[in-house]
This record gives C-alpha cells, structure tokens and sequence, in this order.
C-alpha cells in the first residue's frame, strides 16, 4: 500500500499550504483529495509535485507493506 505521509510531512516543512498547491502551482484540488484518501495518482502529478516542492520522491511517498 502506497502511503503519502512524507508528502504532508514535506508540505509541513517547506511552509507550503494545500491553498498554494491548487491556486498558485495548478495542482488539482482532487488530486490532492486522491492522495488524502489513499488512492492512486499519476506519475506524471508524482514527477510534478517533486518539481514543485524540490523533493525526491520518498518525500513524497512511502511503501507500507500490509499485514
């Protein structure tokens, strides 16, 4: 299972908001429901998010494997 964890924990470090995600770097807002709800999002939104908060993507993402 995918977990997007670091992403929040990224996003708490570089002081950036989900506000500035979608309204100022173009990063949907159900992209973002996606992600909090532990479903699938492109490459493409991954390769993006990196490029936006100049992260790699372990800040991004985490494998959980399930029990």
């Amino acid at each position: 299972m995918i977990s997007y964890q670091p992403f929040y924990q990224t996003l708490v470090k570089r002081g950036i908001t989900e506000y500035h995600l979608i309204y100022k770097e173009g990063i949907s807002a159900n992209t973002l429901h996606r992600m909090k709800h532990g479903k699938n999002i492109t490459l493409k939104t991954l390769d993006t998010l990196c490029f936006i908060l100049n992260c790699e993507v372990s800040d991004i993402i985490r494998y959980v494997q399930e029990e």
